[in-house]
């Protein structure tokens, strides 16, 4: 039976085969429509298969073993065994950014990320009530759906990140120049790990969105949100947050976790370009600032009404 998340995800799915044959037979009568078709189908296939492969590399991130990070395991086996779910392979992101997010069809092919800077802020009590967070999205069957609208979207939107790597017209810039911050943040590949307002991480010249770049995302960008928006809604984060504290055994622990991630997300924003927008729905917090065009793929309910209600489950009045 399929969850609220599942159902709305396949609706979307259907509805984008709709469209790609109604755009193909717009193009070319009755044979684009079906051409249209497949195309959309193969889309979705790919995001399907391939979407947690596309989150984890928007964010740099690499399996982690036992023997680098014992503390990690040892607190995902705990919670695994008390959840009754297969233990989910780790990986590390480098984004100083404290944040983490899970992917997978299945919880036996889920993935748990945790960036470098989650680790560094939170102490054990906080780390392992958030990945009680994770897990509670394993258990709630929310992680197919997030991950196969973040592969969606992230196609949507690939023609855009596409045209960053066509040859400029502008002049080359120099050394010097290009270590020097952009004014909206990094634009090249590395971004996801530079926060707004940083240099680039690693590439080519150039800050922000190229023209070609910023004019395909606002074409794209509005289709990618939508499958987002219509896929993953913030009561999943409510849920998955009271999940969470009853699994870890730990309420507190969470809103003072949630506190801290609310805090150091504000302080590193990422800067909100295609891939990166297209999995920020994933994250425990939103990765972004609320404003301008990371708007629209906002789906994270506000950070102070999921502490309210973690105090609330813990008995605390206001």
């Amino acid at each position: 039976m399929l969850t609220g998340a599942a159902a709305r995800l396949a609706a979307v799915a259907v509805l984008l085969l709709a469209a790609g044959a109604a755009i193909g037979a717009a193009i070319a009568a009755a044979g684009g429509a079906i051409a249209g078709a497949v195309l959309v189908g193969l889309l979705e296939a790919a995001a399907y298969f391939g979407g947690a492969r596309l989150a984890l590399s928007t964010l740099a991130a690499r399996p982690v073993g036992e023997v680098e990070q014992p503390g990690l395991y040892r607190l995902v086996r705990e919670l695994s065994k008390a959840g009754r779910l297969p233990v989910p392979r780790l990986y590390l992101s480098p984004a100083e950014q404290p944040n983490a997010f899970t992917v997978g069809r299945a919880p036996r092919t889920a993935a748990v990320c945790c960036t470098e800077g989650l680790l560094a802020a939170l102490d054990e009590t906080e780390l392992r009530a958030v990945l009680g967070h994770e897990l509670a999205h394993v258990s709630g069957r929310d992680i197919l759906p997030g991950t196969a609208a973040a592969g969606l979207a992230t196609l949507i939107t690939f023609p855009a990140g596409l045209a960053r790597f066509l040859p400029s017209r502008a002049p080359a810039r120099s050394a010097a120049a290009r270590s020097a911050p952009g004014p909206s943040g990094s634009a090249v590949s590395g971004d996801a790990l530079a926060p707004s307002g940083s240099a680039p991480a690693r590439g080519t010249a150039g800050s922000g969105l190229g023209l070609l770049e910023a004019t395909l995302m606002l074409l794209l960008g509005p289709i990618a949100a939508l499958v987002i928006r219509l896929t993953v809604t913030p009561a999943a984060e409510y849920r998955a947050d009271a999940a969470g504290a009853l699994l870890s055994g730990d309420p507190v622990a969470l809103a003072s976790a949630l506190r801290k991630i609310d805090a150091g997300t504000a302080e590193l924003a990422l800067a909100p370009d295609g891939r990166l927008t297209s999995i920020g729905h994933l994250m425990i917090a939103s990765p972004f600032r609320a404003e301008g065009f990371a708007g629209l793929f906002r789906t994270h309910p506000p950070a102070g009404e999921r502490v309210r209600r973690l105090e609330a489950l813990a008995g605390y009045r206001r």
